[in-house]
Formats: C-alpha cells, structure tokens, sequence
C-alpha cells in the first residue's frame, strides 16, 4: 500500500517487538478485569455500578500518573536512543520522585473526598430497580481499599515505564501475568467466600486487586535488578537518589503539561462520564459492561501507540529526523488498519456479551448498544492514539496538552454537560456525538504531523 512505502520495513518489527508484550500484559489484565467484572457482577446491580464508579476514580489517578512518568519518559527514550545510560538514570531518579509525590496526592484526596467525589455520579435520574444508598457504600468500602496499593503501583510504574522505554518490555508482561493470575485466585477466594476465606463482595474484589499489586511489584522490582547486567541504567541507581539539577528544570518544563493533560483529560472522561449519569444509574452500569468488554481489545491500538511513541522518540535522539517523520505517517494508519477487525469481532459479541450479567434488562440493553458504538470508533482512536505519541515523542508538550486535554474540556466536556442537562437527547444519541467530535482531533493533528512542528532532538547537547 502507498500508505506504508515510505518507512522502514524493520520498523514495524521492532514496533511490534515492543508493543507485543504490552499487548499481552494489558490484554491479560483486561481479560482478568473482565472476569472481576463478572464476578462482581454476580453480586447484583448496585455492586457493578459501585465498582464501575469507584473504577472511574482509579482512572484518573491512573492518568495522573501515567502523566507523571511519560514527561520523563520522553527524554527516558531519547537517551537511550543516544546511548546514554547516566541519562536514563538520572531520568529514572525524577520518574521516583514524581511516582512518590503523586501516591501521596492520590492517598489523601480519596481518602478525605471520597464522600464527594462517588456522590457525584450519584445524582442522575432515580431507577427503583437500583439502591444509590447502598451503592454509595459499596463504592466508598472499594475505594478505601485500593488505597492501600497505591504506594505499590507507583513504584512499579517507575520501573515497568523505564525498562519499556529502554526496549525491555518483556519484564513488565511477565510481572502483569503473575499480578492477574494473584487476582484471578484472590477474586474467586474473597468474593464468595472459598476455601475456607470470608465472603467479602464487593470489598473481597478489592482486596484482591491489592494483592495482585503486592505481587507485580516485587517480581518487577526483584527481577530487573537480578538482571542489572543487561540493564545498566539501574548499576548503582540508589546509590543516591538525589536529582540532576541541571536536567530538572528541561524535564519538569516538558513534562508538566503532560501530567496535567492526562490528568485533566481523565478527569474529562470521568466529567463525562457523569453528565451520562444523568440518564439513569443503568446508563453507568451499562458503560460498565460496553468498558469490561471493550478495553480487552483495545490494549492492541493502546500498546501500538506506547510502542510508536517510545520507536519515534528514539529516532529523534538519534537524530534521524526524516525517518521519523516518514515512519510515523505510516505506523498510524497500520494502527488504524489493525483496529478493523476488532470493530467486527465486538460487533459480533455485542448482543451476547451483556446477557453474562445479573442486572437489570435495560442495563444490559444499554450496554449492548455501547459495544456497538464504541466498535464503531476503533480505527478512528487507534489512528488517533499514534497520532498523539508521535506528537509527544518530540517533546512538544504543550502542543499535545491544547490538542488533548483542552479539547477534551472545552469541546467533548462542554458538548456532554449541555446535551445532558439542557436537552432531551437520549444517552446514545449524546454518546455517539461525543464520539464523532474527535475526528476534529485527527484532521488538527494529521496536519501537524505533515508539517513536521513536533520534531525535535532534546538530548543532543548531553
């Protein structure tokens, strides 16, 4: 195809080489959250909703911190790129501060707001088949839980994000599938109550995700240094953690909007997700089922992307500007062309896949119809998702903020709240226009592509 007869053959290998076992560790953990999904789901209406809510919250605590460690990562990758191990150390160090600080934000603001921020989703149109009060409590149990695993998920992020962006991403899989199968065992034990545990629910799942935690990060952590030979950034890593002044300000500049871009347009996706709310708790329990089956797919354009973005921002350190370029064009519609056949094959499991649930019929009818619609968009966001690595592999930073975040608020956000608040419109017809508002992202973001304004080598003078 055209499309593809400007790059690098090699280059889809070593794209696939990394995005393959991002693929198999997010698709693992996926599968295993849709088995929790299950589970859970078994214990009723309000338990699934509970947990889809609380679920929406860790997203964005997740976003923030993805954020934290992907500013740094940008430079992370340039310096392997560069063949510079003193970089990727130094990097390494800012990545654990940054993880640190953003454990702590995340523990106290869930810990004192969690009243606040579950009610918020439970202010929409009253459904008697489903109790908000005992959903509330359910919630608030959940995620007091998960705070306990957040010291865990930092660190291991630090080291997951740091090993992928030195081309070691087999680790990170291997962790992940320990860390479900912990999950997998502890879910059936304290959700209902096996051999010999107590019957917990809601709270059992939860327990159970913290000890997957637990586990992915002493096998990670263990593991990569059994190893240091091969990988040489962490020889003598804690030998001091103090940070490289004159790197901190480059770095902190370039990642600060991208800390607040993910963790604003998580928050957007979960501002969102609230002014759906509106229709009704079936619509969140409906948004739940359409998530569990959906995110087990789409880890394959979410570690396409990762992997564009990591490939990109090596050639941009080894300052191999139009390879770059040429490659990034094409990698972005084998992405999008990758994504076809997910369209289909959730299409095909739509009508199915909810009937696994014990919840109410409109719940499950609701959900069927977001399979199909968010199906429907795959190519679109695996075109998009490559599009936004390559545009942050160069470090312009703050471009990606207004192309993502801003867009997401002033436009998907805004769009949402008046639709929901101040019209009729049922809750497909605002979803799929809330969805069809991000072509406006691709044709914004194609054309800075082409024009080449995202390039930039930021370790050449080290």
């Amino acid at each position: 195809m055209t499309l593809f007869k400007n790059a690098d053959k090699s280059i889809y290998k070593k794209t696939f080489l990394l995005a393959v076992p991002i693929m198999i560790q997010n698709g693992i953990s996926n599968a295993v959250g849709l088995v929790d999904n299950l589970m859970v789901g078994s214990q009723g209406t309000e338990a699934i909703v509970a947990v889809s809510v609380s679920g929406q919250l860790m997203f964005v605590f997740w976003l923030a911190l993805f954020g934290a460690m992907s500013g740094p990562g940008i430079f992370g990758a340039q310096y392997y790129g560069n063949g510079d191990n003193e970089g990727v150390r130094d990097i390494f160090r800012i990545k654990f501060w940054a993880a640190i600080l953003c454990g702590i934000l995340g523990m106290l603001v869930f810990f004192f707001m969690d009243d606040f921020l579950i009610g918020l989703y439970m202010s929409g149109q009253a459904n008697e088949d489903i109790d908000p009060v005992l959903t509330l409590k359910l919630a608030k149990d959940y995620l007091r839980i998960m705070i306990i695993g957040i010291p865990f998920i930092v660190i291991t992020q630090v080291y997951a994000t740091s090993l992928r962006e030195t081309d070691e991403s087999f680790k990170p899989m291997m962790a992940g599938v320990i860390s479900v199968a912990v999950d997998i065992v502890f879910n059936y034990f304290l959700i209902f109550g096996h051999f010999g545990f107590p019957k917990l629910g809601v709270a059992g799942a939860a327990y159970a995700t913290v000890l997957a935690r637990i586990a992915e990060f002493f096998v990670l952590v263990i593991w990569s240094h059994l190893r240091s030979r091969k990988h040489e950034f962490l020889q003598g890593i804690y030998k001091t953690l103090r940070i490289n002044k004159e790197l901190l300000w480059p770095v902190f500049k370039k990642s600060l909007p991208i800390m607040l871009n993910e963790f604003l347009w998580a928050g957007a996706i979960a501002f969102m997700t609230q002014c759906y709310s509106k229709r009704g708790l079936d619509v969140l329990a409906g948004l739940n089922i359409s998530n569990a089956i959906c995110n087990l797919l789409n880890v394959v354009f979410i570690a396409l992307g990762n992997a564009v973005g990591i490939v990109i921002g090596q050639m941009l350190g080894a300052g191999e500007f139009k390879k770059a370029k040429d490659s990034s064009v094409s990698l972005m519609w084998f992405t999008a062309l990758m994504c076809m056949p997910l369209t289909i094959v959730l299409i095909a499991l739509s009508k199915w896949f909810p009937t696994l649930y014990d919840m109410t019929e409109s719940s499950r009818r609701m959900g069927t119809m977001f399979i199909i619609i968010t199906a429907m968009f795959f190519p679109l966001q695996g075109f998009l998702n490559s599009l936004y690595f390559t545009l942050r592999s160069g470090g312009k930073t703050v471009i990606t903020f207004i192309f993502d975040s801003i867009f997401s608020w002033t436009v998907c956000g805004s769009c949402a709240f008046i639709l929901s608040h101040y019209t009729n419109l049922n809750i497909l017809g605002i979803y799929i226009t809330i969805q069809c508002l991000d072509i406006i992202k691709v044709i914004v973001g194609y054309i800075m592509i082409k024009k080449g304004i995202w390039m930039s080598n930021l370790v050449a003078d080290k």
